[in-house]
């Protein structure tokens, strides 16, 4: 089972950027996208129709903005757009598709950097979820939380952590809430393959050349209820694969 996390910063941008190349070679399972920028009635055929995938798309109410887009070769048993909180779920951040073996969130988190409210707004988003989380593990133990949640964990994970402190993406707070959710039970499956590996980032400033410099962020995760480590086989960051300011993220289970 191989599952791909790419926030493509536009879906009809990056479809023009190789998109159709790298869904056929990644050869993924499953592929999930954030900020895909636009509804199904905006997409053609090409976009919500790719073979052999069926997808689903959470669109924001405002018109460009946000989104997320899940696209399976494995029907699910059911699908769920939104946590059933309006103020979220308006901003079309996050599906939910259960299959037989996992629960799997598709998440695009909110960025704190525009101003002081989306950043309060961020944190609103974050709390709710690790309580929707907590919960839900009371029932359903295989959890799978993939996307952008525009926060940097440790130092290790952005190239200027001193510089960049003060920064939404790096506070303290929004640090401390991926401290919270791997205490809740959760793994972030890139470290624990690859605990010590530097340099290794899944988003990049578009200004200053900053990606050729590789002066990145990894901001881009999967995060794996503990009770599936022993099906974990591999997990990692893919920067080769260009279309985006991000790049994709991949994980391997086996069942």
């Amino acid at each position: 089972m191989k599952i791909y996390s790419w926030n493509v910063n536009g879906i009809r941008a990056v479809a023009k950027k190789g998109f159709h190349d790298f869904v056929k070679q990644a050869e993924a399972d499953i592929l999930c996208l954030q900020e895909t920028k636009a509804s199904p009635d905006q997409l053609g055929f090409d976009l919500t129709e790719i073979e052999p995938y069926e997808s689903i798309f959470a669109s924001a109410e405002k018109k460009g903005y946000s989104g997320v887009a899940t696209y399976s070769k494995i029907k699910p048993i059911n699908t769920q757009v939104g946590l059933g909180e309006s103020k979220f779920d308006r901003e079309g951040r996050t599906i939910i598709s259960r299959y037989e073996h996992f629960t799997l969130f598709n998440i695009y988190f909110p960025n704190g950097k525009a101003s002081p409210e989306r950043l309060a707004y961020k944190m609103e988003y974050y709390a709710f979820l690790l309580e929707y989380l907590q919960k839900l593990l009371k029932t359903e133990q295989n959890l799978i939380i993939c996307g952008d949640v525009n926060t940097a964990h440790q130092p290790i994970d952005l190239a200027r952590p001193k510089e960049n402190e003060q920064i939404s993406g790096f506070l303290q707070e929004e640090r401390a809430w991926i401290d919270a959710l791997l205490k809740t039970g959760f793994i972030d499956s890139f470290r624990h393959f690859h605990p010590d590996v530097k340099d290794q980032y899944t988003w990049w400033s578009q200004r200053s050349g900053a990606r050729a410099r590789n002066v990145g962020w990894r901001i881009d995760y999967f995060f794996v209820s503990q009770n599936l480590l022993s099906k974990l086989k591999a997990a990692d960051v893919h920067p080769e694969v260009l279309g985006s300011d991000h790049c994709p993220i991949s994980l391997e289970l086996h069942f």
